[in-house]
């Protein structure tokens, strides 16, 4: 089979593998306004969106529905969630497609499925029952969509996200932060956690990747007075978003929305279609930290270079400096919290520590 000829298969059998979708409003004329991510995609009759997978079927959007290409219980610390129960395993699943083309995509085989012939991943049929099955089984505290972008498949999120609740388990998004409003609200009452991949602060960068800076950071700033849990990473890509001043830029900007928020400045390594950028150095992650908290940000972290950051993988008390979780790569070593404080000092450290924490100004349990 020719790399066209699969995708085009590929492509013929997700759109069998959907349902009307919600978020969506019609235009007449048989077109719909697809709301799912920040592209807000004006699809007419018989065609796709940006991502290839909500299409309009009779002036109606079906959107993904009843599979998944990949599910694994995955340590929290992996999406990275660091200020969420620690320690616990997230049931992660994910579908295919992207509304981004991000040439150094760590899961382009799944994101870049319907666009690059290169990508072989396919979809396994699974209901949203079996998925949360899964994760008791595993003993997963969290349920999360990953993998692809899962902004452009929320209504499988959010039917599984039901369950997962039902069933006691907090959910949550590893995304690009392409959202809408209308996308929020949806998600709002299902969701839990969510993960930003804020990956540059340059607009014309974020043409490349497809998409609007403005939108990642409308979505941000919203997710933090919504309620959400909130952590951000930025992959720091040598040539791309590494100057001091970007990264910076970055820095001020997060703190501007909360100092709670936990930052991630990860290491990028070659990848898919970025191959003549150089490898993240750890003196160059580390000067990115430094900044970060230079800005005024309580929690900062490096990572994908596991033991080689010294102590920007633990939690440290902003109050008093106490060390209270270590941990080497997604491996937590130590955890000296006490229900969600500080030992020493008794300072309240933001995060979702478990629903039975307790809340601290009207925040949800999550954000003790």
């Amino acid at each position: 089979m020719t790399h066209s000829s699969r995708q085009s298969t590929l492509g013929d059998l997700l759109n069998r593998m959907t349902v009307a979708g919600e978020l969506y409003f019609a235009e007449g004329e048989q077109k719909v306004r697809c709301v799912a991510c920040g592209h807000r995609c004006p699809i007419p009759e018989g065609r796709a969106g940006v991502c290839k997978v909500r299409y309009n079927s009779g002036g109606k959007l079906f959107v993904p529905h009843g599979y998944a290409s990949g599910i694994h219980p995955d340590p929290i610390e992996k999406k990275p969630f660091f200020h969420v129960l620690p320690g616990s395993l997230a049931m992660s699943f994910g579908m295919l497609g992207c509304d981004f083309h991000c040439g150094y995509c760590q899961n382009w085989v799944t994101s870049q499925s319907l666009r690059d012939p290169l990508a072989g991943a396919s979809p396994t049929e699974v209901t949203p029952e079996q998925l949360v099955d899964a994760a008791v089984r595993y003993q997963c505290q969290t349920v999360v969509s990953t993998y692809n972008e899962p902004l452009i498949t929320s209504e499988w999120a959010v039917s599984i996200f039901k369950l997962a609740k039902a069933a006691g388990i907090a959910t949550g998004y590893v995304s690009n932060g392409n959202g809408t409003p209308e996308a929020l609200e949806y998600l709002q009452p299902w969701t839990d956690l969510y993960k930003v991949d804020l990956k540059s602060f340059q607009d014309k960068s974020y043409r490349q990747l497809g998409g609007v800076l403005q939108n990642v950071l409308d979505t941000i700033q919203r997710l933090w007075a919504m309620g959400f849990w909130v952590e951000i990473v930025t992959l720091v890509v040598p040539g791309f978003n590494d100057s001091d001043d970007e990264l910076r830029d970055i820095a001020r900007f997060i703190a501007s929305v909360s100092s709670d928020i936990p930052w991630h400045v990860t290491a990028f390594h070659q990848n898919y279609k970025m191959a003549d950028n150089a490898n993240t150095s750890v003196r160059h992650l580390a000067r990115a930290a430094e900044m970060g908290l230079e800005e005024g940000l309580h929690f900062v972290y490096a990572g994908n270079i596991p033991g080689s950051v010294g102590d920007l993988e633990d939690t440290r008390c902003p109050q008093c400096s106490t060390t209270l979780i270590e941990r080497q790569g997604f491996q937590v070593r130590k955890n000296r919290l006490v229900g969600g404080k500080c030992p020493e000092c008794a300072t309240t450290i933001p995060g979702y520590w478990g629903m039975s924490s307790a809340a601290t100004n009207g925040a949800p349990p999550f954000r003790s």
